[in-house]
């Protein structure tokens, strides 16, 4: 949970620029790529990570916009748009409308009751959570995964060391 403004918004921008380094691996192609039937594609995947940006912060009673959840999976670079100013539509909601002393607050949230801290962490750990999901389907797809918490399998080779077990 998070106990200052300050702290989200430093978390916020490593998250999101994580995600965006996510997306930015993917190809057009590779968003049909799923593990198998019925299971979500690289393409539902990333869009339900942007759609999740307006849902969970409206939930909260925070406004920031952006399509609604029955939007279709659009192209990767209109993802990305609208993943880009989502975030910036949260952080800026939060800052506007929010303050530290507000964090501990409950407000109602999928049928319980959430400190407006958690409400926060909970956006982030959603998305480092489907971005874990959508590395596994990059490598399946024979895309590269990007390092987003120390390098990935890849990167070590780069760096002349040998990969990590």
């Amino acid at each position: 949970m998070f106990r200052s403004l300050s702290d989200f918004h430093g978390a916020w921008e490593y998250e999101s620029a994580a995600t965006l380094k996510i997306f930015g691996a993917l190809t057009e192609k590779s968003l049909a790529q799923s593990s198998a039937p019925p299971g979500r594609t690289l393409g539902r995947l990333a869009w339900h990570i942007t759609l999740t940006l307006r849902e969970l912060m409206e939930q909260a009673g925070l406004t920031v916009g952006g399509p609604g959840d029955d939007a279709p999976v659009p192209s990767l670079p209109e993802i990305v748009r609208q993943y880009q100013t989502g975030a910036r539509a949260v952080a800026d909601a939060v800052r506007r409308q929010w303050t530290d002393a507000m964090l501990p607050e409950k407000v109602p949230m999928y049928g319980e009751q959430w400190a407006r801290g958690s409400v926060l962490f909970s956006l982030i750990v959603h998305q480092a959570h489907h971005r874990g999901q959508m590395t596994a389907l990059m490598r399946l797809a024979g895309l590269k995964v990007p390092g987003i918490y120390g390098p990935a399998h890849e990167e070590w080779a780069a760096m002349n060391m040998p990969a990590q077990p």
